[in-house]
């Protein structure tokens, strides 16, 4: 049986890693917070943020199904679970399996599907209705990966496993099957480059909403 000593400093170190938990979930949420209203000129205030943005709430609702589906083997089923409750409310099915960065954003949100594969980078940002899906039935990378800063507008349906380079951008209703270069911009169906960072200037921004 362990000492008393041995077990206050298992309780204090048992405390300290819930706060250092704590503490990192409320600097990721202040991040996703602030990755909204600087996507979003609508967003009027943190707050407003917090109670009335689904796509945050999703993200949150995938980060805390994530952290349970990499925990245990147990808890993998809960966390789908919890993935299809926050679905119900929010219209967006993120699985728990897929690996998402820093500041993601989802405007508007409804119908938004990430598969368990995917693979998404820091500062990317979703618009409604984008489908991150696969093309195979193996058990295997199926799902997309995008990288820092990648752009898919509203519609849009990127298969397969397939890369978007960094800066990339898809527009709205693309279906992309094929791997995009970093700064590019693919359009259409099936998807084309329509140009490098170099020439978005000369895209009408209205294509990816």
């Amino acid at each position: 049986m362990a000492s008393p000593r041995q077990l206050l400093a298992k309780t204090v170190g048992a405390a300290a890693s819930a706060t250092g938990l704590l503490s990192r979930a409320r600097a990721t949420m202040r991040e996703d917070i602030q990755a909204a209203r600087s996507h979003d000129p609508a967003a009027k205030s943190d707050l407003e943020v917090v109670l009335g943005y689904s796509g945050v709430h999703a993200i949150w609702g995938y980060r805390l199904a994530h952290r349970m589906w990499t925990g245990s083997d147990r808890l993998k089923t809960p966390a789908r679970l919890v993935s299809q409750a926050v679905r119900g409310l929010t219209g967006i099915e993120i699985h728990p399996g897929a690996q998402i960065g820093r500041r993601f954003f989802i405007d508007h949100g409804m119908g938004v599907v990430i598969g368990e594969t995917t693979e998404i980078g820091d500062d990317c940002m979703l618009y409604h209705g984008v489908t991150l899906g696969g093309t195979s039935l193996d058990n295997a990378k199926r799902h997309p990966t995008l990288g820092n800063g990648v752009t898919v507008g509203a519609g849009a349906k990127v298969l397969g496993p397939i890369t978007l380079g960094d800066n990339s951008r898809v527009g709205a209703n693309a279906v992309v099957v094929k791997d995009v270069p970093a700064d590019s911009t693919a359009v259409g169906i099936p998807a084309k480059l329509a140009g490098r960072k170099a020439d978005c200037f000369t895209i009408d921004p209205s294509i990816f909403i």
